[in-house]
């Protein structure tokens, strides 16, 4: 017996089904891993398709644009989920677009004005037209004035109504995935459910401004002493849930190439500047900007780039940034056995498999990259065909690196738009080298070991608390052995082995922190 609720999401689901019909969707997929209860529809599915939709690469993209902006956020998500979607779908996803018709100008205003308690002229001296309009939210150009004067400022307000579509649709989307795990194994085997979670959990940080604020300020912190880059400075006291105010950034759209010509900037310059860029926000501080489209790039009045937007961000861990700084500057230098050493190093690789046997396969990849001309050389290309190797040897895919991989194909993309001849490896071989350099030379050591030291003196300021629970547990444990609980003599002399290491460990930290810093500078 199907809910109402179930009812109404079956009818909306059903609606969704019907225009990837019409858009060509089911065209190319093969109706045995469908679900049993679909398989016998896919006839009418498929002649249900308007004519022109066969072989469309962009059929899936073309469907979600026409579900709206639910829809458009899980379509930019299962483009860096091929192994979901087919290789074909996520190219044609890449290319997804997140534009929507604006919201008057008024409503704009009450949303503001909700959000601060006061009306607009307390807030904002001018406050114009939406400038630009996308899924969540839509940009004004608006004026404020403070004691340095009157100056231009960027107010994104969130879309009304839009967090009770998000939670509908995903919902509904939630309903689907967990319909196809329970009737088909291929469903269960991609996690589609994992899938839905995982865009829920990126639109829950995107509909609250003040996280996308604190991104901002955090990356704007990273940048600050780049002089190719610049992040704009926020508004913390204009900004609020539904509000987020920024500086307003007075340049041209790298998007706009007969502009940027027209302005005399150098555009094999700026092409350069996007790609290093990246690759140090990404190996230097494991924090980067994860949707580098050209749209949210400008180069202003000074020639830096300026980014905007960051509702999605990408992290790398500290074994993730000397991952990708490793294996690029193994491709690089031709080092492909220490590629291979760095992916076992990493956990990546499982230890059973051959590290050689990995190396092999690795230059299988890297020597043809090496005898093409600059501008046919992809790094973007170089990591997917990695991941394509390192499925062979039992490597889990990483979230993380996938992000980071499909982030390089929109940088390399944009780069290449402003110098077709673009050299990726003379481009990224400073980046890297400087950070090979600065964090596996001897300061990268001196460091290494003033943390390792760090992490000791702090696990010695807690022996004594340690020492003191255990004299405690021992003391419990006798307690009840007296009361009747019998403890085995294994038992017994393992609390008396623990309490005697806890008592040495106090006796000899210093000759340790010694032995540990020796060892790290001489690593």
């Amino acid at each position: 017996m199907v809910s109402p609720l179930g009812f109404w999401r079956i009818l909306r689901l059903g609606r969704a089904g019907f225009i990837m019909a019409r858009e060509g969707v089911f065209l190319d997929i093969d109706p045995a891993i469908a679900p049993p209860a679909l398989q016998p529809f896919f006839p009418l599915l498929t002649r249900l398709a308007k004519k022109g939709a066969r072989n469309r690469a962009d059929a899936l993209a073309a469907a979600m644009t026409r579900l709206g902006p639910s829809y458009v956020k899980l379509g930019q998500f299962l483009a860096t989920r091929p192994d979901v979607v087919g290789m074909r779908a996520a190219r044609g996803l890449e290319a997804l677009q997140d534009r929507m018709p604006p919201f008057p100008r008024e409503e704009a205003i009450r949303i503001v004005e909700a959000a601060f308690g006061a009306p607009l002229a307390q807030t904002f001296a001018t406050f114009g037209e939406p400038v630009a309009a996308a899924s969540i939210a839509q940009v004004h150009r608006a004026t404020v004035k403070d004691e340095d004067g009157e100056r231009a400022v960027a107010v994104k307000i969130m879309r009304p109504g839009i967090e009770r579509r998000f939670r509908r649709d995903l919902a509904d989307m939630a309903y689907a995935a967990q319909l196809a795990e329970r009737n088909s194994a291929e469903a269960r085997r991609l996690r589609l459910g994992e899938v839905v979670e995982t865009v829920a959990r990126s639109v829950k940080l995107e509909m609250d401004f003040r996280l996308e604020a604190a991104a901002a300020s955090e990356f704007a912190q990273n940048v600050g002493a780049d002089d190719e880059f610049r992040v704009p400075q926020v508004d913390w006291v204009r900004t609020a849930r539904d509000v987020l105010t920024s500086e307003w950034i007075d340049g041209v759209p790298l998007s706009d190439i007969a502009a940027l010509r027209a302005a005399g900037f150098d555009l094999p310059k700026l092409g350069r500047e996007v790609i290093q860029s990246f690759l140090r926000h990404a190996v230097r501080d494991g924090f980067f900007h994860a949707d580098m489209h050209p749209g949210n790039l400008f180069a202003d009045r000074n020639g830096k780039v300026t980014a905007v937007d960051f509702g999605i961000m990408g992290r790398l861990g500290p074994a993730e940034q000397r991952f990708l700084a490793e294996i690029l500057y193994g491709f690089i230098t031709k080092d492909y056995m220490r590629v291979a050493r760095v992916h076992f190093e990493a956990g990546y690789v499982p230890k059973t498999q051959n590290v050689a046997e990995f190396a092999q396969a690795i230059r299988a990849i890297g020597e043809p990259i090496h005898s093409r001309t600059a501008d046919q050389i992809s790094m973007a290309k170089l990591l997917t065909l990695l991941f394509e190797i390192t499925g062979l040897f039992d490597m889990r895919t990483r979230t993380e690196l996938v992000l980071l991989q499909k982030t390089m194909v929109v940088v390399e993309g944009v780069g290449r738009s402003l110098d077709p001849q673009l050299n990726m490896w003379k481009t990224a071989e400073p980046v890297l080298a400087d950070w090979i350099a600065d964090n596996l030379g001897p300061a990268g050591k001196m460091r290494d070991a003033g943390d390792a030291l760090g992490n000791l003196a702090r696990a010695l300021q807690r022996a004594p608390q340690m020492m003191d629970r255990l004299e405690a547990l021992v003391e419990n444990m006798n307690a009840a052995q007296m009361q009747g609980v019998t403890l085995s003599p294994e038992t017994v002399a393992a609390l008396q082995n623990a309490q005697t290491r806890a008592n040495r460990w106090t006796g000899w930290p210093l000759w340790l922190a010694a032995a540990l810093a020796v060892y790290m500078l001489l690593r």
